[in-house]
């Protein structure tokens, strides 16, 4: 089982994630990206797809044309894990 970040961990972890937001309410972390049309924003969620399925790690995402919009958290560790940042680093190399 992953290990929700937690103090000085967690601060860290969100500092590096500079373009990601922390969702009220939650204990997850949210990007909103906008690409030139759906063909755009539909290859990217393609490459995160096949990433997220690799980790075992699935976002909670939509896409309206040319948006697209991400929630990342771990549900097994009950909030945000290494795996949400490692993904969102990904996500970040993609955008």
């Amino acid at each position: 089982m992953t290990a929700k970040l937690t103090g000085a961990a967690r601060a860290q972890a969100l500092a590096a994630l500079p373009k990601w937001q922390e969702v009220p309410g939650r204990d997850a972390i949210k990007r909103s990206l906008k690409f030139a049309d759906f063909n755009q924003a539909w290859g990217f969620m393609t490459r995160v797809a096949l990433a997220a399925e690799k980790a075992d790690h699935h976002p909670e995402w939509s896409n309206v044309y040319s948006n697209v919009e991400i929630v990342l958290s771990t549900h097994d560790a009950g909030g945000l894990s290494e795996k949400d940042v490692a993904l969102a680093k990904f996500i970040d190399s993609l955008a």
